[in-house]
């Protein structure tokens, strides 16, 4: 393109065109930009290509030969990946997170502040360790943050959805349990324990400081409040609200989360009002 432009600047008896020198200093500096990238990280001394695979690894990561991180991926400092985990394209480990063995971490992964047990399924663009959702209001109304320095840790045989973040904790480690699944798009705050075989199903959202026990299923978006805690082997309906703890294994369902049975007869009980209303009253619903 730049010979085509000065072809045509000599076809102009030699006059100086304003678009072509905009476009050279333009290209100019986009050339000094992608050096400079090129310089923070491939070129960088503490940084090397990784040779199965092509992506780019910190001098000081320690990673099993067998390990595969694709072009685009980056391994930061200190972390640790195990024999037969592959890393996506576009996927980052931040500094001192290590990944199990034979674990799979998806496209556009982002891996801060966290341990991935081994065997797990980390699907594309999930979101893992980062700060969770903690302020407070000072003396002048102005919302400050919390610190947010714990950690979190994924057991083994786990599976997680694409798109779910896990926010690292405030006071204690964010745990997701062994052989727990999650689907796609679940929010997990910061503080909350998961215990082993549990499964969480589309758009759940968990706020923080939540205990589970073991066998716990959850069904599509449901929403469990802060600082709540829930026995092993519940199951809850879909759109059901926790608002309180559940202390006895069962299945639960509305909103708010009641026993199953008298849920249903609550819809039954709400049915049986409409039927009974006049229909200038229902015209209004």
């Amino acid at each position: 393109m730049a010979v085509a432009l000065r072809g045509a600047a000599k076809v102009r008896s030699g006059l100086r065109l304003p678009h072509l020198v905009v476009i050279r200093r333009n290209l100019s500096e986009t050339n000094a930009v992608k050096n400079g990238v090129d310089s923070m990280v491939t070129d960088c001394s503490e940084f090397g290509k990784w040779r199965n695979g092509g992506g780019v690894c910190h001098a000081s990561a320690s990673i099993d030969p067998t390990a595969r991180v694709e072009v685009g991926a980056v391994v930061h400092s200190e972390s640790m990946i195990g024999a037969g985990v592959c890393v996506g394209s576009g996927a980052v480990v931040g500094p001192s997170v290590s990944i199990g063995q034979l674990t799979k971490i998806g496209y556009n992964v982002s891996l801060s502040n966290c341990s991935v047990g081994e065997s797990c399924v980390i699907h594309n663009g999930v979101c893992i360790g980062q700060d969770g959702f903690g302020f407070f209001v000072d003396d002048e109304g102005r919302m400050l943050k919390k610190p947010q320095m714990m950690q979190v840790s994924i057991g083994n045989y786990v599976e997680i959805g694409a798109n779910t973040c896990i926010d690292r904790g405030s006071w204690r480690d964010t745990v997701i349990g062994d052989h727990s699944k999650i689907d796609n798009l679940v929010q997990i705050g910061h503080n909350v324990v998961i215990g082993k075989c549990c499964m969480l199903c589309g758009q759940v959202g968990i706020a923080g400081s939540v205990t589970m026990g073991d066998y716990v299923t959850l069904g599509g978006r449901v929403a469990v409040r802060d600082q709540i805690s829930i026995a092993s082997k519940v199951r809850l309906a879909g759109n059901s609200c926790v608002v309180k703890d559940i202390k006895e294994s069962g299945d639960y369902g509305g909103f708010p989360a009641v026993p199953i049975h008298e849920w249903r007869r609550q819809f039954v009980a709400l049915r049986a009002y409409k039927t009974c209303m006049p229909e200038s009253c229902l015209k209004e619903y």
